[in-house]
């Protein structure tokens, strides 16, 4: 499985990114997936996530109310709709697919991992 995400950049407090992470190798409606991201010196940590078919989503405390997870079984792909982003929303973001077992908001329940795309938010 090969998982490609793109969008990141750099934006002024405020604005808005759109993050999309592309799968392949195996259909997509076969995993919840989610959104990662490790801030500069600081661990990973959990930011969003989504059912298979985007019935369910669930999303951290700390983004809720200006992020949307979203995905398009059709494309295959995964979206992060990041609005009013802060300073401190500043880092590489991950996108990762649920391995079937554990919390979603645990990295060690995600199998197929991206390789990150930065995202920078000055003040």
């Amino acid at each position: 499985v090969q998982v490609v995400e793109s969008g990141g950049g750099l934006v002024q407090a405020g604005e808005s990114l759109r993050l999309s992470c592309a799968v392949s190798g195996r259909p997509f409606s076969n995993f919840d997936m989610g959104w990662f991201r490790q801030p500069p010196g600081k661990e990973r940590e959990f930011v969003a996530a989504i059912s298979r078919y985007g019935a369910r989503t669930f999303l951290a405390d700390s983004v809720k109310g200006r992020f949307t997870i979203s995905r398009d079984n059709g494309k295959s792909t995964l979206y992060l709709q990041m609005n009013s982003l802060e300073p401190e929303d500043a880092a590489i973001y991950y996108c990762a697919g649920f391995q079937g077992v554990g919390s979603w908001t645990q990295m060690t329940s995600y199998k197929y991992w991206g390789q990150g795309t930065q995202v920078t938010v000055s003040s």
